[in-house]
């Protein structure tokens, strides 16, 4: 089939995660960016358009949303790559013209926000989508296939990190300087690399914690949002978890993991050592899984030949474009609003739990 016509909100020149979700976008070469509202900045937009040789530059997403829609050779779909609290007014503004929304995570800076855009997806024809990458790591996907199969028996503990140490001084620099600024993040560390590890957990086990206790720090002094968070988890079938999530551990660059210990087995897998997945029997000795074992088709290199980090994201892309040209078998594996609504009750939830010293509460369904 012929590429998908691809718009970008954000994600001008020096963004990082634009930068990203360009190179995953085109790796499989079923999306060509042919237009974009990269800045608020008019002038910023036209030169960092020019520099990526796009079609159409607009001035402003609501321009863009609305000339799309009306042209006969206009975008399928739009990546919403801005901070956290230029997520929804875009993705309304997309939806609402019948264009598909691939939007960073998390949802949105606030629950009102959230609201705004679960309103116009539910009543949009275009699809909406999130882009929680790390779940779409090969290992991931069979992990989650492990789990469901039933080889870890039934699931008992689950814990989940992600820690980083970029932020263990007061924040400098474009990157660092919205992540910890309320009105643009909305929540710090719990936000950006806590509803990774929320959403990892709840993709590998299919199950949703129902209540959960959490301790919210401000370790650098001054700082407005928190940067380290240690929440524990209740499972309503009776399973325990754990979750920390942190900005200020020096020394880590960016240490995801998860651990999951069923009543037959255990599973493992590290970023760090992304393609590989230790599967622990209770009564036998440890197997190590590599691409060679995976069963996701989400490879696009022989085993022994590093994927990574792109990689996830472009398996993403690649998923959402079959969703889009009518094959809804991807459906199941792609994080959609229902993935980003959960990601800010757990947010809600922990925010609420810290408030009252750690007291146990629910997390909203």
């Amino acid at each position: 089939m012929k590429p998908i016509p691809l718009g970008m909100v954000g994600g001008g020149s020096g963004a990082f995660i634009g930068a990203v979700h360009r190179i995953a976008a085109r790796i499989d070469g079923q999306f060509r960016l042919v237009a974009g509202a990269l800045s608020s900045d008019p002038a910023r937009a036209d030169a960092s358009a020019r520099e990526l040789g796009l079609a159409r530059s607009y001035a402003s997403f609501d321009e863009m949303a609305e000339a799309e829609a009306a042209r006969q050779d206009g975008i399928a779909a739009v990546a919403i790559v801005t901070p956290n609290h230029m997520h929804a007014a875009p993705a309304v503004a997309f939806l609402k013209a019948g264009i598909h929304v691939i939007c960073d995570k998390p949802l949105a800076a606030t629950a009102a926000q959230a609201a705004e855009i679960a309103e116009a997806a539910r009543s949009s024809r275009a699809r909406f989508f999130l882009t929680h990458n790390y779940s779409a790591m090969p290992m991931i996907r069979e992990a989650r296939a492990l789990v469901a199969e039933g080889a870890l028996g039934e699931v008992r503990l689950v814990q989940a990190e992600y820690l980083q140490g970029w932020l263990a001084d007061p924040a400098s620099g474009k990157q660092a300087e919205w992540r910890t600024d309320p009105a643009r993040a909305g929540a710090g560390a719990l936000g950006d690399i806590g509803t990774h590890a929320w959403q990892l957990a709840q993709f590998v086990t299919g199950q949703t914690p129902a209540h959960l206790s959490a301790e919210l720090s401000s370790v650098v002094p001054g700082r407005p949002v928190d940067d380290d968070a240690r929440i524990a988890l209740r499972y309503a079938g009776g399973a325990k978890g754990g979750i920390w999530v942190s900005q200020v551990a020096v020394g880590q660059e960016n240490g995801v993991s998860l651990r999951v210990f069923g009543t037959r087995a255990a599973l493992e897998w590290r970023l760090d050592a992304s393609e590989r997945l230790i599967l622990s029997p209770k009564d036998g000795p440890a197997r190590l899984l590599t691409r060679a074992q995976d069963r996701s088709a989400s490879s696009r290199t022989p085993p022994g030949h590093p994927e990574g980090y792109l990689e996830g994201f472009a398996n993403l892309y690649a998923d959402i474009a079959a969703i889009i040209n009518g094959d809804v078998g991807p459906l199941d594996r792609v994080p959609g609003l229902d993935a980003g609504l959960s990601g800010m009750a757990f947010i809600a939830a922990a925010q609420a739990s810290s408030a009252r010293d750690g007291a146990w509460v629910e997390v909203a369904p």
